[in-house]
């Protein structure tokens, strides 16, 4: 609660007034309105609202705040117009290149300034006779700079220069000390981030993106970096500081949202992303064996808002027909992503299962692996494909199935990563495809013995209850789409750009579906039809069978019972 009397400020919490403040006094007032957000008092949004400012103001004054303490916050109004200082070393880093022959237009290019900034950093000075030099006049002017401008971290007006001219493919990281430098717990997570490979693959799919200050391996680092920050798009750059977040990344500035996207652009040009997530696969493939043995399949949907005319799919979060695009997820056992396939035309998972074992046996060489996927999965006749292609399976049973006497379960327990584990089961063998196929059944009986779950497998080698865990345990994968969904915007469209499908590709049509679905209903009609008339022929020859024989005996000739 904020209240004020006379010229006092304070804002109460659970009747308590915590903040203080005069009229005024704007430093303290700042602070009252960082410490609600920051310690979870209160949402930004009801903060700027309350104190009568935007959110961006209030993101800003936290940013001041991260950086500076409160002499951030009081200085974070600004200086009276006019009083601003000059940066020293930008100035002296003018000068320089002026008294080795570079006109203002080149040194405010190299400095990414004003032209009539350049100029008065270089005090007007004259121009010279030789308003360009040439690429070698200009390389003896970078060698010829003092030392102390080159191994400035906060002054990169080298590398920069050296990118101008095409002789640096990526700017190197310089780090300075300093206190209560914002994010810069990020930088624990660099090791991690190296031991997984990604910059290696990166360099190895990609090489290079041509002469850049802001080269791969810095790019690279800068959507790592946004991704543990939370900053989920290029846009979200505008909110934060391209300098503060620059020193955490070892240079002067990090990439504005222009630069990265343009280097989006170019990465994307190659066309070798589905290159990449190989080899990054095969990576955690080697780094995470044990985890390899069980694998959970399953289709996301991004559902698309906008104007294009885009298939439709089910979207089983929302449980209803949505236009949107279907990405199939491979997760190890553990629930951390292995790769992403996008399906062609939305494709179903009996579909993509195929394409999708293809490319987990690219991975894993000869090794057998469990596959574990939903009811969506379901197909006996593909199922004896897998198995014959070195797979097993774990799916939940589709379609109606009787259900198995009480007395049938038993209670079985098993210990899995620290947890004791406790299922009421049923176990048989079971035949498919007039038994062409043969598994295992397992099933669940709900502790209040109303409900139960069928799971069928084709591994026989291991404990029910072991199987029975990793088929439920499914749900590490659902709630892999849930957090990357909210935390990483997984969902959200990267550009707005159309690619349009080749014209010759066959896809489903929606008035032969609209066919098909109003002969639904009679031709399930005749099959009732058949089953019944079978049924009624049977009773009739049991019951009529001394009749037959004697017809038959009195004709001379040995008919069958069809016949008869």
């Amino acid at each position: 609660m904020l209240k004020k009397r006379g010229d006092k400020f304070a804002v109460y919490i659970t009747g308590l007034p915590v903040y203080t403040w005069k009229s005024g006094d704007k430093a303290a007032e700042a602070y009252a309105m960082v410490s609600l957000v920051n310690n979870a008092y209160a949402k930004q949004s009801a903060v700027a609202r309350a104190f009568g400012i935007s959110e961006r103001t209030l993101r800003r004054k936290q940013s001041d705040y991260e950086s500076g303490g409160m002499e951030g916050l009081r200085s974070s109004d600004g200086r009276p117009r006019g009083s601003k200082a000059e940066p020293q070393s930008m100035v002296k880093a003018a000068n320089t290149l002026k008294q080795q022959g570079m006109n203002i237009r080149d040194i405010a290019s190299c400095l990414r300034v004003g032209k009539s900034t350049a100029g008065r950093w270089t005090k007007d000075q004259e121009r010279p006779e030789n308003p360009k030099p040439d690429r070698e006049a200009r390389q003896n002017s970078l060698s010829s700079m003092d030392k102390a401008t080159i191994d400035d971290p906060e002054n990169r007006l080298l590398d920069r220069m050296l990118a101008r001219e095409g002789l640096l493919y990526d700017a190197d990281p310089i780090f300075s000390s300093g206190r209560n430098i914002p994010h810069a717990g990020v930088l624990l997570s660099v090791p991690s981030l190296v031991e997984s490979g990604i910059f290696q693959a990166a360099e190895k799919v990609y090489g290079h993106i041509g002469p850049a200050f802001y080269g791969l391996r810095t790019t690279v680092m800068t959507l790592l970096f946004m991704a543990l920050l939370r900053i989920k798009k290029p846009e979200g750059l505008k909110e934060h500081a391209p300098a503060g977040l620059g020193r955490i990344m070892g240079l002067d500035r990090m990439p504005e949202v222009k630069t990265l996207r343009g280097k989006l652009i170019r990465l994307a040009a190659y066309d070798k992303a589905e290159k990449f997530g190989s080899m990054l696969a095969d990576s955690r493939v080697k780094r995470r064996g044990k985890a390899i043995g069980f694998l959970y399949i399953d289709g996301h949907v991004q559902v698309y808002h906008g104007k294009r005319r885009v298939m439709k799919t089910y979207v089983t979060r929302m449980r209803m027909a949505l236009p949107g695009t279907t990405d199939y997820w491979v997760n190890d056992q553990e629930g951390d992503p292995l790769f992403v396939m996008t399906a062609e035309l939305n494709a179903s998972l009996t579909k993509m299962l195929p394409v999708l074992l293809a490319e987990i046996r690219a991975l894993v060489g000869d090794r057998r692996v469990t596959v574990v996927f939903d009811r969506g999965g379901w197909s006996p006749r593909l199922f004896v494909k897998i198995i014959e292609g070195g797979f097993d399976i774990l799916t939940y049973r589709k379609g109606r199935t009787e259900n198995i006497p009480k007395k049938k379960f038993a209670r079985m327990s098993v210990t899995i990563e620290g947890r004791e584990i406790n299922y009421n089961l049923s176990d048989k063998n079971i035949r498919l495809l007039e038994g062409k196929l043969r598994l295992r059944q397992i099933t669940r009986l709900s502790e209040d013995e109303k409900h139960q779950t069928h799971i069928v497998t084709s591994r026989t080698d291991l404990p029910a209850a072991v199987l029975a865990y990793r088929m439920f345990e499914r749900w590490r994968q659902e709630n892999f789409f849930k957090y990357m969904n909210e935390e990483f915007a997984l969902d959200s469209l990267l550009d707005y750009r159309v690619e349009p499908e080749e014209a010759e590709k066959l896809i489903p049509n929606p008035e032969r579906r609209k066919i098909n679905k109003k002969l639904a209903k009679p031709q399930a009609e005749l099959r009732k039809a058949h089953m019944e008339y079978g049924k009624a022929s049977s009773e009739f020859i049991e019951k009529n069978k001394g009749s037959i024989e004697d017809f038959k005996s009195q004709q001379g000739a040995v008919w069958s019972d069809s016949e008869a």
